[in-house]
């Protein structure tokens, strides 16, 4: 048994950006990342390859969190297209018809729901699949039990992968995004820290609290030391910030059991009534299963 828990977010702005027909509601509302959101849960559910039997989507919706009131920089809804703002509401109505659970994160953000569901089942499932490329999600990986899949590129990443790629493990992922930074979650990190650099440090020091502030102590070499150790020494209180900022919560208040969590299958009534209503008839008949 599956858990397959997608990231909603990412899927409506993969659907948004794709190149697909325009759609729009009865009323004239743009509607084409919302078709393109429900191609797509249409695509797992049918995938004989990931035998989807216990399906969640979170979404950031809003796209601010408790992470905005730590730090300004931190990422906004701005440069956000309008007319996919105006989507998110009806991208989780169109989850629900689907007969999918939907986490709406407003305090917290999606990934902190995707956190928090995979620590808390990933000993009742044989696998948990967390549908999403996002970096800081690889703080999640636990062996091949909880495993990051990349849809777009068909690349599925587990906790040796992980490390191989990055240099670090799971317990590492949020150090080595306060170093480097996360462009995509407004993080700037410290100046002069590249991903292999801090990879390697991290890969021996575990934390960045623990590594040196001093160069010369590095126990690994590391080109211009002296220079980022000096950055690093002076950055401390920002980075302790980025890192917090960086790390997601597991305890998310998620109401529902894993049982809760079988697809039982689309409403039939719903979910044709928002196919009729988004012009997209193609989709009416797709659900495999009805309850």
């Amino acid at each position: 048994m599956r858990l397959h828990l997608v990231d909603g977010t990412f899927e409506l702005f993969r659907a948004h950006f794709s190149p697909r027909p325009a759609a729009y509601g009865a009323d004239g509302r743009p509607l084409s990342a919302c078709v393109g959101f429900a191609a797509a849960m249409l695509a797992l559910l049918d995938e004989a390859e990931e035998q989807a039997t216990h399906v969640a989507v979170a979404f950031d919706n809003p796209i601010r969190s408790f992470r905005n009131d730590l730090f300004d920089g931190y990422k906004t809804e701005a440069g956000v297209p309008e007319d996919l703002l105006g989507q998110f509401d009806e991208a989780e109505a169109v989850a629900r018809a689907l007969g999918l659970v939907v986490w709406s994160m407003d305090r917290w953000e999606a990934d902190d729901a995707l956190a928090t569901a995979a620590r808390r089942h990933r000993d009742a499932v044989d696998q948990v699949r967390i549908l999403s490329p996002d970096k800081d999600l690889g703080q999640c990986l636990v062996g091949t039990r909880v495993v990051q899949i990349d849809r777009v590129r068909r690349k599925l990443t587990d906790e040796a992968a992980l490390r191989a790629r990055r240099g670090v493990g799971p317990e590492s992922i949020a150090d080595l995004l306060a170093l480097v930074g996360d462009t995509a979650d407004g993080i700037p990190g410290v100046p002069g820290f590249g991903e292999k650099t801090a990879g390697a440090l991290l890969g021996h020091y575990i934390h960045v609290e623990a590594i040196p502030d001093r160069g010369a102590d590095w126990a690994v070499p590391v080109r211009g030391a002296d220079r980022l150790s000096g950055a690093l020494a002076g950055a401390r209180e920002a980075v302790a910030l980025y890192k917090r900022l960086a790390t997601l919560v597991e305890d998310v208040p998620l109401p529902e059991t894993l049982d809760e969590l079988r697809w039982r299958g689309a409403d039939r009534d719903a979910w044709r009534s928002w196919c009729e209503g988004a012009a997209a008839p193609q989709l009416a008949d797709r659900p495999r299963s009805w309850r």
